[in-house]
């Protein structure tokens, strides 16, 4: 097994879905977060997620023998192979972090950050030695989700890019490379300009926020979650590929793109957008809607899996 012991930094909704999943694998898993009732909100993770784990053909899904907590990041980070590190997106906790666990790495450590909007660069700054620390940002939630957005640069260690790759495959990750530094990096800016436009229909009052989500959901989104929007458009374009669809199309969606919106999340949009949902969502809890979507991700993945 590639990076037995593992530790995961910062134990909100992504290092907890992180912490799931490596326990699922088998390995030594320490996870550091200050706050209090993490052990409690770990393990109940741990436990809710076991089934779906199972089902994906985990050996140790809801398993926490090898799970251990500290409040003290230096702790948590000696003897690890590999660290996820998932404090709050602001650079100087960021920064904080890393002098504090430095001193404390192993020379072999690497260290993925699930951060989803902050550059590569501008974190590397916080060690004295970057060279083993990488971009490894994760769609949310990661024990589900397949992908994984890599990236190193010029001060990047060589080889440390692909041993993180061959790690999160053999989990069953999906990973991408940014050849480019970018905020947001690939996936959240995608999904950004698709909820820039879905929020301009709704305040332009084009639809309602539920028939919006709809037409993404039950249309477009299903092609989607088979292949990206290049490939389908190359079906699209029949013999003649891409080109012949561009040929064919492209005079419309220029037209389209000049007409996208460009609304601003001010307090009335926001109130719009919250009416919205509270009318789409009918009271449905957090909860029920987050176990219906891993459910429905869960069933996408097994039929996909089955099909290949």
């Amino acid at each position: 097994m590639l990076f037995k012991n593992t530790a995961v930094l910062g134990a909100g909704t992504i290092g907890m879905s992180w912490a799931a999943l490596f326990a699922a694998t088998g390995r030594e898993v320490a996870v550091f977060d200050p706050s209090p009732d993490t052990e409690a909100r770990v393990r109940s993770l741990i436990e809710t997620v076991a089934e779906t784990l199972d089902a994906l053909g985990f050996d140790h899904p809801g398993e926490t023998g090898k799970v251990r907590f500290t409040v003290d990041a230096a702790d948590a980070v000696k003897g690890a192979d590999f660290i996820q590190e998932n404090v709050p997106e602001r650079l100087e906790i960021k920064h904080r972090l890393f002098r504090q666990i430095e001193p404390a790495l192993d020379e072999k450590a690497i260290i993925g950050s699930s951060t989803s909007g902050l550059r590569l660069s501008e974190m590397q700054d916080g060690f004295a030695d970057p060279g083993r620390f990488i971009l490894a940002h994760p769609f949310n939630p990661p024990h589900l989700i397949p992908l994984v957005e890599l990236m190193g640069n010029e001060r990047t260690a060589p080889g440390v890019l692909d041993l993180a790759q061959d790690f999160y495959e053999s989990m069953g990750k999906v990973c991408v490379r940014l050849r480019k530094e970018v905020p947001g990096h690939i996936a959240n800016r995608l999904q950004a300009a698709i909820w820039r436009e879905a929020i301009h229909l709704a305040v332009e009052g084009v639809a309602s926020v539920e028939d919006i989500d709809k037409a993404v959901a039950s249309g477009p989104g299903l092609r989607w979650s088979a292949m990206g929007p290049n490939s389908l458009f190359h079906l699209g374009g029949g013999p003649g590929g891409i080109r012949a669809f561009c040929d064919h199309l492209g005079g419309p969606i220029q037209g389209w793109w000049e007409d996208l919106g460009k609304p601003q999340l001010t307090p009335d949009v926001i109130d719009a957008l919250e009416k919205g949902v509270d009318d789409m969502m009918q009271g449905t809890s957090l909860q029920d809607l987050a176990a219906r979507r891993d459910r429905l991700i869960l069933n996408y993945l097994l039929a996909s899996a089955r099909s290949s």
